[in-house]
């Protein structure tokens, strides 16, 4: 705020006193901006708890304004905005990345996990700085992840088509979100379309989509339910690796003990933030089947005809990228050992 003191007199005797009162450190407000809706269940148990526990930690040195719901950008877009520094803080979704994070993608792959908590910490112990994740791609971008979630395993949900088998899925138009998803959908022998989660409803109802792949903890803020009828349960088509990433060089900005605070918050909520996900995603597929979506557990045979081809992506995933030059092999061998330490630990 801005006075303008006309009074040479005045403006001495306001001198004084600042001088004799105790100095007031004003709060660095930092700008955190993602896509998803107000009252999503990642931006309510992780990116907001985080933020009012860096705000805590620093007592009150470090505050934020928090734009969601694409506010300031759409989803593809955040990252590079922190980069630039338009925004501090932005959201970058692996799967909408896939020309700036292919490594990243890993996350993303039906590997051995069930639970979110299984996928988020394999992915963060090689994607935290200074792993093996970060120095391959994500420090020659001059970012740093600050904290991740991967998403309980996507399901096939279907707007019209009743799910008998792996057949029922053949011809169909599938919204993925990208990446390694869209190699599942295509082992099915349908076809993927990639566009954002704020827009699937409305190309549901168009009948643009045929069905999605999805968690149920996704499906419900972004409104699915009513234009869904039917869905798969008990399988893992991926999953989703939702992460927020800082430039370098703002972090260097920081002193080391914001910058403690920051890694400690982190270190916290992704542990608390991908619980409450497993909890609620049971939860809400209840909330689906109240709402009139049929759950179907596919046939055993075509189970295990499904588990055969998924469990190809992975290969496939990082064959391609060792093509292009990059550590493809390198980094699934790390998350594959990074998840043998979870399932170890558990």
């Amino acid at each position: 705020m801005k006075y303008h003191l006309k009074s040479a007199l005045l403006a001495s005797t306001f001198a004084g006193i600042v001088a004799m009162a105790p100095a007031v450190v004003s709060a660095e407000t930092l700008r955190v901006a993602d896509s998803f809706p107000v009252g999503h269940y990642v931006a309510e148990n992780l990116t907001k708890v985080w933020m009012d526990r860096v705000t805590e930690l620093t007592d009150g040195e470090i505050d934020f304004e928090y734009y969601p719901a694409q506010q300031m950008g759409k989803s593809k877009d955040l990252m590079s905005l922190a980069q630039t520094g338009v925004v501090d803080i932005g959201y970058a979704p692996v799967s909408y990345l896939a020309d700036k994070l292919p490594l990243s993608a890993v996350g993303e792959l039906p590997e051995a996990f069930t639970k979110s908590c299984e996928g988020t910490k394999a992915f963060w112990s090689i994607a935290k700085p200074g792993e093996i994740l970060d120095t391959a791609e994500l420090a020659p971008l001059g970012v740093r992840m600050l904290m991740v979630m991967v998403l309980p395993p996507y399901q096939v949900m279907l707007a019209k088509k009743e799910i008998t088998g792996l057949d029922s899925f053949s011809g169909l138009k599938l919204r993925t979100s990208g990446g390694t998803k869209e190699i599942a959908v295509e082992l099915l022998n349908a076809t993927p379309i990639s566009i954002s989660a704020p827009e699937t409803r409305d190309a549901l109802a168009r009948g643009t989509i045929d069905g999605v792949l999805f968690p149920h903890s996704s499906a419900i803020p972004y409104g699915l339910p009513p234009e869904l009828d039917y869905a798969t349960q008990d399988l893992n088509f991926g999953s989703f690796v939702v992460s927020y990433v800082i430039s370098e060089g703002r972090w260097q900005q920081f002193s080391p003990e914001v910058q403690n605070a920051m890694t400690t918050a982190a270190e916290e909520v992704i542990s608390s933030g991908c619980a409450i996900a497993e909890e609620l995603d049971m939860v809400d597929k209840q909330k689906m089947a109240d709402d009139g979506v049929k759950f179907v557990s596919l046939p055993d045979a075509d189970v295990a005809i499904l588990d055969e081809k998924l469990a190809s992506i992975g290969q496939r995933w990082s064959s391609e990228l060792d093509d292009r030059g990059l550590a493809g092999t390198e980094i699934l061998n790390a998350f594959r050992d990074a998840l043998k330490e979870q399932a170890g630990s558990n």
